[in-house]
């Protein structure tokens, strides 16, 4: 990370990676004692008429950014609220870090959301505020809720805030009003807000599907890179196949609610696209 006079970042919790080549490696295999960061389980939801989820399961492990793809009403919405328990499954259990979050309620439901970051299409950022007062905002589990109303934080929280803005470099961003950054340094800045919030599980939903290809990619490689450095399992959805198939270590994907494919990335090729999304022509997968 830059140095820089305000950030003692050898004190913080953000670690650096010990190589660029540590933090280009796969994720480590699940081991046997390793709890998933999050898991479905025979999952099937129902809304009225309609199965939005049909006995679904799969995993995303600690350090693995899973790309979620399907074509509009596949289900993709529907786990990611189950995931936050926004709705609960009719059948099969839902598991975050080991926990059934389906199961919770009051107190505990509140502490395992807090570890849950996420990342939005629209960003959700106050654009009247500065980069690092939104960064701080994932602080909000932390402290106490006066603090961030009054903006008023510890230096601690600002050290954190500064050094997760740095990670996604846009340290030189931090007073800069939101509403003055690009799409990409937006995304970047909600990126740097669930660094801030220190989530051991992140869902991003549609995150660079607003974006240029170049800021997209951007995004999408500084994702990826920081569930590796940081062993934070990242459930992404996302439209763009070619993405998904670059930048993803799997790909789970739905189809009018159930599972067709959970693979390593590298094999999503034009068979799997048909699966996926029927007879469409598969962009970018020569």
């Amino acid at each position: 990370m830059t140095a820089h006079p305000h950030l003692p970042l050898a004190a913080l919790a953000l670690d650096a990676p010990a190589s660029l080549a540590a933090a280009a490696a796969r994720p480590d295999p699940l081991t046997r004692d390793e709890a998933a960061a999050f898991a479905l389980r025979h999952v099937t939801k129902r809304y009225r008429e309609t199965t939005a989820l049909d006995d679904v399961s799969f995993a995303v492990r600690p350090g693995e950014l899973v790309a979620l793809v399907g074509p509009s009403g596949a289900g993709k919405s529907t786990v990611f609220r189950a995931l936050t328990r926004l709705v609960t499954a009719d059948a099969g259990q839902v598991e975050v870090l080991g926990t059934r979050i389906d199961a919770l309620h009051g107190r505990a439901l509140r502490d395992v959301r807090r570890r849950i970051g996420l990342i939005f299409q629209q960003f959700n950022l106050i654009g009247r505020l500065s980069a690092l007062d939104n960064v701080l905002a994932g602080r909000l589990g932390h402290v106490a809720t006066w603090r961030v109303a009054t903006r008023l934080f510890r230096q601690a929280d600002r050290q954190i805030a500064l050094a997760a803005l740095d990670r996604v470099g846009l340290l030189d961003k931090a007073y800069q009003r939101a509403d003055s950054l690009s799409g990409g340094q937006q995304q970047r800045v909600a990126i740097a807000r669930v660094l801030a919030q220190q989530s051991r599980v992140v869902l991003a939903d549609e995150p660079v599907s607003s974006l240029d290809p170049s800021a997209a990619a951007n995004v999408i490689g500084v994702l990826r890179d920081i569930a590796r450095e940081h062993r934070i399992g990242v459930l992404c959805a996302l439209h763009q196949v070619d993405f998904a198939r670059d930048y993803a270590d799997r790909i789970v994907a739905l189809r009018g609610g159930r599972l067709v494919l959970d693979a390593p990335a590298r094999d999503f090729d034009d068979a799997a696209f048909s699966r996926v999304y029927g007879a469409q022509p598969a962009p970018d997968l020569a």
